[in-house]
Order: structure tokens, then sequence, then C-alpha cells
């Protein structure tokens, strides 16, 4: 199983997939705090979940630059080192506009969405890296 996070400056999105790496599937939001909390909860659901490795959205600039996110995005991806896990960085451009356009699509209030935007961009970045992993056989 992959576990997918959209990081934000307040909150971190999670998704995870089936055994099959076929469906990503919206979880929680998390409230982000010190790395150490985030960390242990993070490590919390990788051992409960049997996770095998994490994807973390790349905020990169629509001109495929990286800015001040990107590298906040990286740093937390090599400080996640310690869980001995494979993680990679994957591109989330529109990501959030897709889970958005998603969520309207199946009616979800604007409170709705706004509490679940997160974990919802998080299942769009780890669908668009298990397509590529899989090689879209599903």
């Amino acid at each position: 199983m992959l576990m997918g996070l959209d990081l934000g400056s307040k909150t971190i999105g999670v998704a995870t997939c089936d055994a099959g790496w076929a469906f990503a599937t919206a979880g929680k939001t998390l409230t982000r705090g010190k790395f150490a909390r985030d960390l242990a909860v993070i490590e919390d659901m990788v051992r409960t979940r049997g996770v095998a490795g994490i994807v973390i959205g790349l905020p990169l600039n629509m001109d495929g630059s990286a800015g001040p996110r990107a590298q906040a995005s990286r740093a937390f991806a090599r400080n996640l080192a310690v869980l001995d896990l494979p993680v990679l960085l994957w591109d989330e451009r529109w990501s959030t506009a897709s889970a958005e356009r998603d969520m309207i699509a199946q009616d979800f209030s604007r409170a709705r969405r706004a509490e679940r935007i997160d974990s919802h961009a998080a299942a769009v970045i780890l669908q668009g890296a298990i397509d590529r992993l899989t090689g879209g056989l599903f």
C-alpha cells in the first residue's frame, strides 16, 4: 500500500491506495504541528496500514521551477527518511483544482469541500503517481 501526502502550511492531506495500486482514496486531513508530532502521526498510520512507500506532492510553479513551497516539501521528504521507506515527490500542479472540481461534481457543500480538500488533493496526487508507476494498466 502507498500513502499520498498533500503538504499545506496548516494541514496535511492524507490518501492511501489499495494493495493492488489501482485506486487512491482520500483519507484524513491532519492539522500540522511541529515535525516530531506530524512524524509520529504519519509513522503510526504507516505501521497500522502496512504502508510500503510515500508519495508527497511537489508544488512546482506553473513554469516548472521550484519555489519555497517545493523546497519545504523536499525538506519534509528528507526528514521522513527515518521511516526507512521509499519517498517519491510527485508534481502536484492542478491537484487542488482537480480535487475541487471532482468534489463539486459529487455535490459536496462548500463547507464540506473546505474541510476535505487537502485529503482529496492527496488522492489526486497519489492516483497520478500510481497510474504512472503501474503504466496505467487499471
